[in-house]
């Protein structure tokens, strides 16, 4: 009897993972594009809302500085567990170094003048006013640039793409070809960096594909690339499903798309089977992956079922929103530094990249809204939308330290028209900040593809 139950559970579960799969079914079509309506009271009593793009500036006021340089002096700390790292979260004794280095070397008049370092844009889209980063390069005569959205997740911020705009605006001091050139636009989500959080209940990933669309095409590109890691990539990648005609391209550095069930539970006494040995380590053994995953992912719950809840302390706590930040620029970059005491933050980020980025979610104190992006899209996880094969030419960089790989075969059973693969050769989550130069590769190596295809 002792071998029968885990060959009979084995068998019950590659079954149900075949349904759940749909490998019985079609793939569902995408659903309608519709429309939507985030501003404040009814549609129709609203005034009318003001589309026209408003150029502004992010201001780091005296009054901002001084309130936050209280709170932080007030910060009530407590003593960390001793031969803990990063186990139990950020080690309170590497947080204190953190508020004396935001307290006495921050210098916050310079990074306002590094935020301005590009030009910052809102408009009116489905009643909330939208942000965005928009930089157009210097173009010779006769030459064209190449438009191209590229879209942050959770707990980045259009911050995340300062490093790789001048390698793709600029491609010619910065590694590439002349042919290579874009014209950048980096929007903020809904409830994110200074774009307004949505009034109503309702603002999933599909809603802000559409506003992204809508978007595009108030700065007058009708045809345009799309790029995009955490919530960019599935962003992006419903753009493709909904808009294909005006998405000529998405590149996307975090896949979404669902592992397939019984060949995870048979390859993992039989892998050769399913994959190449080279990509084995991307999903095997599965068991420890699995409670990694688990082990890395408490927030998740929180903000899939009450994310105001965690909101009010880190909307008024700046320590509390920096801890919380910070524990995922350090194990998603690398699940490893957990090991370390400082997380690896010290050696792997700049900390002023860090605090920008934290900056930027202290500035509008929209932690809350950023977080209520979750539960607005817990339904993406059972929605049919995720079996829908994507068609449009896309192309994938698999970074090692991202949480999950997908394994190139199994990607390509839902991109369907995948022109291009790589594994990178080092980086995590945060691609574009923490490895710009290999993104903006990947980048123009793929656009180049997408450029030779028939029209």
């Amino acid at each position: 009897m002792g071998w029968r139950w885990p060959l009979i559970l084995s068998v019950l579960a590659v079954v149900a993972g075949l349904y759940l799969s749909g490998t019985f079914s079609e793939p569902p079509t995408p659903p309608p594009l519709g429309d939507g309506w985030w501003g404040r009271g009814d549609r129709e009593k609203a005034p009318k809302a003001d589309e026209s793009i408003r150029q502004f500036s992010v201001s780091i006021n005296n009054d901002t500085i001084n309130d936050l340089k209280a709170r932080l002096r007030n910060t009530r700390h407590f003593e960390g567990l001793e031969g803990t790292k990063f186990h139990y979260g950020v080690r309170p004794e590497y947080m204190q170094t953190v508020v004396k280095y935001w307290l006495n070397k921050y210098d916050f008049k310079a990074q306002e003048k590094y935020f301005n370092k590009y030009n910052h844009y809102r408009t009116n889209i489905e009643g909330l006013d939208i942000h965005f980063v928009h930089v157009k390069p210097t173009l010779k005569p006769g030459q064209k640039s190449k438009p191209l959205l590229m879209s942050h997740g959770w707990p980045g911020s259009f911050y995340e793409f300062y490093k790789i705009l001048p390698l793709l605006t600029d491609p010619v001091n910065n590694g590439g070809t002349a042919e290579d050139i874009f014209e950048v636009i980096c929007p903020s989500i809904p409830g994110y960096g200074y774009s307004e959080a949505s009034h109503k209940t309702g603002m999933t990933a599909h809603a802000v594909a559409r506003i992204y669309g809508k978007l595009m095409s108030r700065l007058g590109h009708n045809r345009y690339y799309v790029q995009g890691g955490d919530w960019g990539s599935t962003i992006t990648i419903i753009m493709g499903l909904l808009i294909p005609e005006h998405v000529k391209g998405l590149h996307i550095n975090m896949i979404a798309a669902f592992t397939p069930i019984p060949q995870l539970i048979i390859g993992s006494y039989f892998p050769s089977l399913f994959l190449p040995a080279e990509e084995h380590h991307k999903v095997w053994p599965a068991i420890p992956k699995f409670f990694d995953m688990l082990l890395e992912t408490g927030y998740l719950h929180i903000q899939l079922t009450k994310p105001d809840t965690i909101g009010h302390s880190l909307t008024d706590s700046p320590v509390g929103l920096a801890a919380y930040i910070l524990e995922k620029f350090s194990t998603a970059t690398n699940k490893t530094w957990r090991d370390l005491e400082d997380g690896g933050l010290n050696d792997g980020w700049q900390i002023d990249d860090l605090l920008n980025n934290i900056m930027v979610y202290w500035m509008n104190g929209n932690m809350a809204s950023a977080m209520r992006f979750y539960k607005e899209n817990v339904g993406l996880f059972v929605d049919d939308i995720n079996k829908c094969q994507i068609k449009v030419p896309s192309g994938v960089a698999d970074f090692p330290c991202e949480l999950p790989n997908l394994p190139e075969k199994w990607t390509r059973y839902r991109y369907i028209n995948l022109l291009q693969y790589n594994t990178m050769a080092r980086g995590g989550h945060f691609a574009a900040l923490e490895e710009p130069q290999l993104l903006a590769e990947d980048i123009r190596i793929f656009v180049r593809k997408v450029e030779t295809l028939p029209k």
